[in-house]
């Protein structure tokens, strides 16, 4: 495992936020097949960091290199040795403190100033890239901070044009036995996969505890996931019947999504969730990069069109301006040529008296 890389300066002492713009993916490296970058989300208490501490275990165990970024700034402590952590670079009790924010407010300012830096965490991982399979990153607990946020997308897509990225998304699979928790998890799952458009690996971790064949059936069959609706009862109503509707709409979103069953606390699953991160590889060098690079290519043309336009306007609004002060100067010269011919009539008169 490599040591522990810094993003520095430091920002121990918070600084303004200040998030850029588009300007941070046009400087990035050029793309590489390798390290594949697998970016973690889901909800709080879904199981993420165990995860990833568990594929940290297995992928030392099989000696394979691999690189590891916290990007939760509020967590105590991580199971795993993280190579970059967030909490390095800014200090999630200080933000809190100095900008009176609450708790998530805090989180997500961490993260818009980290950003700022993120092209150093670029750099870094492209200086270790050859060594590298994997680049494990894990986000913070709270799922709507980093995937809704302006800091979440600067940062996925910034490493999505440099690397191949994998969204894992972690569901807590107990949990997920009640139909209504099921579908949320489903249309979160979607709103991501559309949101960012990259390979997803649906993860249904803690399959010790519960199998996650009945999620997998609910798939596959949506007369199976009306009847796990109707022995959870008909007590729910508008809910109920928003949620039949739903499941009609995801029947064609299931047929095309990758998933896993995981368990983080005793490593079941663990072999099939890298053969489904292989596969997700091989699809964003297939399908999803060349999107990626069309969005890239148009938005820099139309960035490029906006500068254009701009200069445009700019450039007649000189000449506007300056045709204006040719004008009044050469007025000033017509009325001093005519002050000129008044005090030349006046010095004729004085010479006939």
């Amino acid at each position: 495992m490599s040591s522990t890389d810094q993003v520095s300066p430091p920002l121990h002492v918070p600084i303004s936020v200040s998030v850029p713009g588009n300007d941070t993916a046009s400087t990035l490296p050029a793309f590489r097949k390798k390290p594949i970058v697998l970016l973690f989300m889901g909800m709080a208490g879904s199981g993420k960091t165990t995860l990833v501490q568990r594929l940290n275990l297995h992928l030392n165990a099989n000696g394979t290199k691999s690189y590891y970024v916290n990007l939760d700034p509020a967590v105590k402590s991580v199971p795993f040795a993280a190579n970059i952590d967030i909490r390095d670079t800014v200090n999630y009790k200080e933000v809190m403190n100095q900008y009176e924010l609450g708790p998530n407010g805090a989180i997500m300012t961490s993260l818009n100033l980290f950003a700022t830096r993120f092209d150093q965490v670029l750099t870094i991982l492209e200086k270790r890239a050859p060594e590298l399979e994997y680049v494990l990153v894990d986000t913070p607990g709270q799922i709507e901070v980093f995937t809704w946020s302006a800091s979440g997308a600067i940062i996925t897509e910034a490493l999505a044009t440099s690397f191949p990225t994998i969204l894992i998304y972690i569901v807590d699979t107990p949990r997920t036995a009640s139909p209504t928790t099921f579908m949320s998890n489903m249309l979160y799952a979607c709103s991501i996969l559309y949101k960012t458009r990259l390979p997803i690996v649906l993860t249904f971790n803690k399959i010790d505890i519960l199998s996650h064949a009945f999620a997998q059936e609910w798939m596959g069959d949506f007369e199976k996931f009306q009847e796990g609706l109707d022995r959870q009862g008909d007590d729910m109503g508008y809910s109920s019947t928003l949620i039949r509707s739903m499941s009609l709409v995801l029947d064609e979103f299931y047929k095309t999504l990758r998933n896993v069953g995981v368990s983080a606390a005793s490593g079941e699953g663990v072999s099939d969730f890298f053969e489904a991160v292989d596969e997700a590889a091989r699809e964003f060098e297939r399908e999803y990069l060349p999107d990626l690079v069309e969005r890239k290519e148009k938005r820099e043309g139309e960035q490029e069109e906006m500068k254009n336009r701009e200069m445009e306007r700019l450039m007649k609004d000189l000449k506007v301006e300056g045709g204006g002060g040719g004008g009044r100067g050469g007025g000033g010269e017509e009325r001093g040529g005519g002050d000129r011919g008044r005090r030349g009539g006046g010095e004729g008169k004085e010479g006939s008296r």
